[in-house]
């Protein structure tokens, strides 16, 4: 199976045209949130119709796995914490949205809302257990935000990651995370675009100006994956046995 991954989209529009051009050469496309700009000059009522019909073209050509990120919230559940209902409007086919699984080729696949606070945490973990159960030997998450501690999640300053996620990956061990948010990860000193947490597989692209995204492509029949960026091209080897990436921190017990 052949997946391409990208986040932080950020409605740079010739990006989402790329992709579209691009997605019938992937059995899987993976975006991994941030796919709207709320500082951007169009409003977000704007951005939504427009990127809801390149989602809606993406899906026709591809599986098409969309998450959200934090610049996607447009609605407040009942505890007052943002989160993406215009992506529920747009379930079809051929996409997988917040809060769903899909099992395709062999791959379980879980994609998992934006969290803006303990209910929506909390949802978002119990959804994971629940993905758990039905989870055959290779399975991947689609989560916005990156592991803390680890590379993918390197500012070039501090980490910046999702430290309950680290929690998660030890608790349930998913094979792969794919991530975004931390822009610079990729880029920086002591960043990285793929990192481990024992046995999980931790990724992020990154995100530069310009077409195309920065971009991941996995060949999970050849167990590897290839980041591809302004900065060159580098390849690895999924089941090389690295030494995992160990965060430095405590992670917060699961609530």
């Amino acid at each position: 199976m052949k997946i391409l991954a990208v986040s932080d989209l950020h409605f740079g529009l010739g990006q989402f045209d790329w992709i579209a051009q691009q997605a019938k050469r992937y059995e899987l496309v993976i975006i991994a949130g941030d796919l709207h700009d709320i500082a951007g000059h169009l409003d977000l009522d704007s951005q939504i119709t427009i990127v809801v019909k390149y989602l809606r073209t993406i899906s026709a050509k591809t599986r098409l796995l969309v998450c959200s990120g934090n610049h996607d919230g447009d609605e407040r559940n009942a505890a007052q914490e943002y989160v993406a209902r215009w992506l529920q409007r747009v379930r079809a086919a051929g996409l997988v949205v917040d809060g769903a699984g899909a099992d395709i080729g062999g791959l379980r696949v879980s994609v998992c809302p934006w969290w803006d606070g303990p209910a929506s945490r909390k949802a978002m973990q119990e959804f994971l257990r629940r993905e758990a159960g039905l989870a055959p030997k290779t399975w991947l998450w689609i989560h916005h935000a990156p592991p803390d501690q680890v590379g993918v999640s390197w500012t070039g300053k501090v980490h910046a990651g999702d430290a309950f996620l680290v929690h998660s990956i030890r608790e349930l061990r998913p094979t792969f995370v794919v991530s975004g948010h931390i822009h610079n990860s990729p880029f920086r000193s002591g960043g990285a675009w793929a990192s481990r947490i024992g046995s999980t597989w931790t990724f992020n692209a990154g995100r530069q100006l310009g077409v195309p995204p920065a971009y991941i492509e996995f060949d999970l029949a050849q167990h590897s994956a290839r980041w591809v960026s302004q900065a060159g091209i580098e390849d690895l080897q999924l089941d090389t046995a690295a030494p995992p990436d160990t965060p430095q921190t405590e992670t917060p017990s699961s609530p």
